[in-house]
């Protein structure tokens, strides 16, 4: 199977996945219907919602995906700190990447899916379904979004930047992230345009390697999340490391892409922001 015919098949998977939860916001949007858990009481109400939600596209994603790549391997987006097998094929698939944008009523969500050999992702496809957009790339191929190439931003003055962040799925059970990441934020606050989390991790990173954001940064393990968007930004010719400056890997406990002439300078930033040393987590 050529990548060619591997994308077209995850991209009308994920679309078709992506029709699903449209059509769940849809109905949920008519009088009468359930309302949205904005208001739920705990989380494991927030939980049950959720699960609901992706049932159906989560089938239909197995169901498809298994058929184009028969014996594969299966992640989902909770599996954010299961390490990759070294050899062999996975799914990375997160059914509602933005989940919580999602059951909030909020458009920022996407179907997200990419495929690991040996641990490096060889094919990616990113569907929002309400944007009605859909990012696409291969090892070696490219990246687009809705068939037009990426390009990265070409800005060099991190002042006129806007760039994006987020953390990992309960970053509670990872000891100092959420430290680090407020340690980061408030560094690199005053050098740039404006900071932003605009919603799925995936997203915002192609959202980087098309230009709309100039870059994204994360502290803490997050895999799953990151692979797809990894290869969206690095077949884009955006620069993509850990926070060591190092092509970024799965495992790394940071993340940082961003345009060619603004990587190095936003790296310093962050590198100047205390870090908590490898004991002390």
């Amino acid at each position: 199977m050529t990548y060619d015919d591997l994308l077209t098949g995850v991209t009308a998977a994920a679309q078709e996945a992506g029709e699903l939860l449209r059509s769940d916001r849809l109905r949920s949007d008519l009088p009468g219907a359930a309302p949205r858990p904005a208001s739920a009481g705990t989380f494991a109400e927030f939980a049950a919602a959720f699960e609901a939600a992706e049932a159906a596209p989560a089938a239909l994603l197995r169901r498809r995906l298994e058929r184009l790549r028969p014996g594969a391997g299966w992640a989902d987006e909770l599996d954010s700190l299961a390490a990759l097998p070294a050899e062999g094929e996975r799914w990375i698939v997160d059914v509602i990447d933005g989940a919580v944008q999602f059951l909030q009523g909020l458009p920022q969500f996407c179907v997200s899916l990419a495929l690991v050999r040996d641990g490096e992702p060889v094919a990616a496809v990113l569907h929002a379904p309400l944007l009605g957009e859909t990012y696409r790339a291969a090892r070696g191929y490219g990246a687009t979004r809705d068939g037009r190439p990426l390009v990265p931003s070409g800005k060099a003055d991190p002042a006129a930047a806007v760039v994006a962040t987020s953390q990992p799925p309960f970053p509670g059970r990872q000891p100092g992230v959420a430290e680090e990441a407020g340690r980061a934020l408030t560094a690199v606050l005053p050098h740039v345009a404006a900071v932003r989390n605009l919603g799925p991790t995936s997203w915002q990173i192609a959202d980087t390697a098309a230009g709309r954001l100039d870059a994204f940064w994360e502290f803490g393990r997050d895999d799953t999340n990151l692979l797809p968007g990894a290869l969206i930004a690095r077949e884009a010719g955006a620069v993509v490391t850990d926070m060591e400056g190092r092509p970024w890997a799965a495992g790394a406990d940071g993340f940082l892409a961003a345009g060619p002439a603004l990587h190095g300078r936003l790296l310093e930033v962050l590198a100047g922001a205390p870090r908590m040393s490898p004991v002390a987590r």
